[in-house]
């Protein structure tokens, strides 16, 4: 054999690999006939165990809408903060909804959709702590949870007597907080709301916001067609009015509007 014909063999034998490689674009969901998508575990009212004992929140509404619209099965992903992109990147998940804001660090392992959902993080605390900016948390003691948009954030400008104690989840970063484990909690707004909802009395405010916020869809690098529909379906229940509903349902608002990508 000569030089040329083994390089042509080695090429062929090499082919099989990479056109088996994983992937979870738009054909290969609709021809496996279900939709695997990673949710929040623990962070009402966007993904949580309800009553039933079953996920519910606004994020576990939209993939159930998409579930519905692409036509297959739904299979829910529950995930940290930390697991979202690992999951997507390692095909666990086909979609991450998940309250994932976007940045240019994120972007450079996934895709984002326009935006479906508003959040914003915020720097919440006792009334009787004066915090009017990032410089008065100096020398406190902040609670967040780990490898969220807060914690990027709130890591590049903090002050260098701020203790930051990272969280594993946003249930153990509010219970620290409620416990007084900690004197500031940094968060997304609706952390705040529940905590503010489970008990009237609790003496908790926002002190200043950190970063408007709204939620993208994460998507594997790639994966065009299924970006694209994303997009289309976000654009399809905008207009229709169905996030509109979910905001009002879980986050007592108005759908605002959101940025597109």
């Amino acid at each position: 054999m000569n030089k040329l014909t083994k390089l042509f063999a080695a090429a062929l034998f090499s082919l099989p690999v990479v056109a088996t490689q994983a992937t979870a674009d738009l054909a290969d969901i609709l021809a496996a006939g279900t939709v695997k998508i990673a949710i929040p575990e623990s962070f009402a009212p966007f993904g949580s165990l309800g009553a039933s004992g079953e996920y519910e929140g606004y994020d576990v509404d939209v993939a159930k809408l998409i579930a519905a619209d692409l036509g297959v099965e739904l299979e829910l992903v529950p995930v940290t903060s930390n697991q979202r992109i690992p999951f997507l990147e390692t095909d666990r998940v086909d979609l991450v909804i998940a309250t994932m804001g976007a940045n240019p660090e994120r972007a450079k392992s996934i895709w984002f959709s326009s935006a479906y959902a508003p959040f914003f993080s915020g720097v919440f605390a006792a009334s009787d702590k004066s915090i009017a900016s990032v410089a008065d948390l100096a020398g406190m003691s902040v609670g967040l949870t780990g490898g969220t948009l807060e914690d990027l954030e709130l890591t590049n400008i903090a002050p260098e007597t701020t203790e930051i104690i990272r969280f594993g989840d946003n249930a153990a970063t509010r219970a620290a907080f409620e416990s007084g484990q900690v004197d500031v909690l940094v968060s997304g707004n609706t952390v705040a709301a529940e905590i503010s909802a489970a008990n009237a009395d609790a003496d908790i405010e926002t002190k200043f916001i950190l970063k408007e916020s709204p939620a993208f869809i994460g998507v594997k690098k790639g994966n065009i067609d299924l970006l694209f529909w994303v997009n289309t379906f976000i654009l399809h229940k905008t207009l229709g009015g169905d996030l509109n509903t979910f905001s009002n349902t879980w986050l007592g608002q108005d759908l605002p509007e959101l940025p597109n990508l």
